[in-house]
């Protein structure tokens, strides 16, 4: 850890250098638009192999938007030469790949945001420092930075958010239908997601229900679905699940039946939004979550709000560098490409004008910025996904009454807290 942390002040006094030579609004295949350079010391350039893990999708035939920002990365950087490899490694996917042995992973990556405590507490991932962690502060909303923080430190650069809202037909549903789910089930069946425990939580988070206290990462404080607020919502899906015009969406029967018409409104992400846009055609359209009515009250439905982020390991023989390389790729340049080529939204606030035409981005950044919940990233959040899934799916099958919504919904809060506590 000594050579780490030492390491770790090499880097911050190095990257210091930089923080006045980033100009802004230069094109973005140009290697000095936001590239950090550090001076040669020796008049020979350092020989060096990084190791990057990204999507396969970043670095195809077809897309290569890896390999253009690590071109123009060297091109900055003489004082490097550098041997790259690459990876096809998804977000999704990082965790397990480098948890088989750290030392041996890459130097920098893409990892998702609930990895992010395992992640640290393997040392699988180096906090953010220095002029590097200005430049998140600088682009990053206080939603994106909360979801790359652990235990009060920020370990990774957030590059694009992870969430879900709604999509839906606006030939059936005005602007003013979208804002109640219980108007729009008057006039057309609309799918949500209520077994899959990603979102089975914005029902009850809407009513006040909350995980891991404030901040979403205090595990001493837990779980709270066992009061009153929890039972009213139960009781809601209780009800919920019965009307003819709600579908509860098995990941796949939403997206079909907004293809073949029978179903007009759906929850997902960006990942859904092209097939979205070549079902609904003209009519598509894509907004925050609507509200639902519990006890004569409207109340906000809340999905999670994560991100997908650029990760250093520690334990790269590299680690200049590779800091170096991660606020390249995390960069409002690096965002740019990727959305130009990609269409993946950038998080970057100084991005804004470029997806303000663009329905989908902006459903994102109202649902992160405005209803979202920072989804936990400490490892007891593992407890969630297969009870709450667990408890969706009785409510779906009708087990779960009025008669005992009660009963059974403190049975599940006790099951989640004394999970945690094993």
């Amino acid at each position: 850890m000594k050579k780490i942390i030492a390491m770790l002040l090499a880097c911050i006094m190095v990257i210091g250098l930089f923080a006045a030579c980033q100009p802004a609004g230069t094109d973005s295949t140009k290697p000095n638009s936001s590239t950090p350079s550090t001076p040669s010391t020796t008049g020979e350039p350092e020989k060096i192999t990084l190791t990057v893990w990204a999507p396969a999708e970043d670095q195809s035939e077809n897309n290569k938007w890896l390999q253009t920002m690590c071109d123009n990365f060297a091109k900055a950087h003489p004082e490097y030469e550098i041997t790259w490899k690459f990876e096809g490694i998804s977000e999704a996917e990082a965790k397990n790949t480098i948890l088989t042995d750290v030392s041996a992973g890459a130097d920098v990556y893409m990892f998702a945001n609930d990895q992010l405590g395992e992640l640290v507490e393997a040392n699988a991932l180096a906090p953010i420092t220095g002029t590097v962690l200005d430049q998140v502060k600088a682009g990053a909303s206080e939603t994106m930075l909360n979801t790359v923080t652990y235990k009060g430190q920020i370990y990774g650069i957030p590059y694009t958010g992870n969430t879900w809202w709604m999509y839906y037909d606006t030939s059936v549903f005005s602007q003013d239908d979208i804002k109640s789910l219980e108007t729009m089930l008057t006039k057309g069946k609309v799918a949500f997601r209520l077994q899959n425990s990603w979102y089975t939580q914005a029902f009850y988070f809407a009513n006040g229900c909350t995980m891991f206290g404030p901040s979403s990462n205090d595990a001493e404080a837990g779980f709270d679905f066992g009061g009153a607020n929890a039972v009213a919502v139960t009781n809601y899906l209780v009800d919920l699940v019965k009307n003819p015009n709600f579908v509860a969406d098995d990941d796949q029967n939403g997206l079909a039946g907004i293809k073949d018409g029978s179903i007009k409104a759906f929850v997902s992400g960006d990942w859904e939004a092209a097939a979205v846009k070549e079902a609904l055609g003209d009519n598509f359209g894509a907004a925050q979550l609507p509200t639902i009515t519990i006890d004569g009250e409207q109340k906000q439905l809340r999905a999670f709000a994560g991100s997908k982020a650029i990760g250093v390991n520690p334990q790269s023989k590299n680690l200049i560098a590779s800091y170096l390389l991660a606020a390249y790729l995390g960069s409002a340049e690096g965002q740019k490409l990727r959305y130009e080529l990609r269409g993946v939204i950038p998080c970057d606030a100084s991005l804004a004008d470029l997806v303000a035409s663009d329905p989908v981005a902006l459903a994102q950044m109202n649902c992160l910025n405005n209803s979202a919940a920072v989804q936990p990233t400490i490892p007891e959040m593992g407890v969630w996904w297969d009870n709450a899934k667990a408890l969706a799916l009785e409510i779906i099958a009708g087990t779960v009454t009025h008669e005992n919504a009660e009963a059974k919904t403190i049975a599940f809060n006790d099951i989640l807290n004394k999970a945690i506590k094993k």
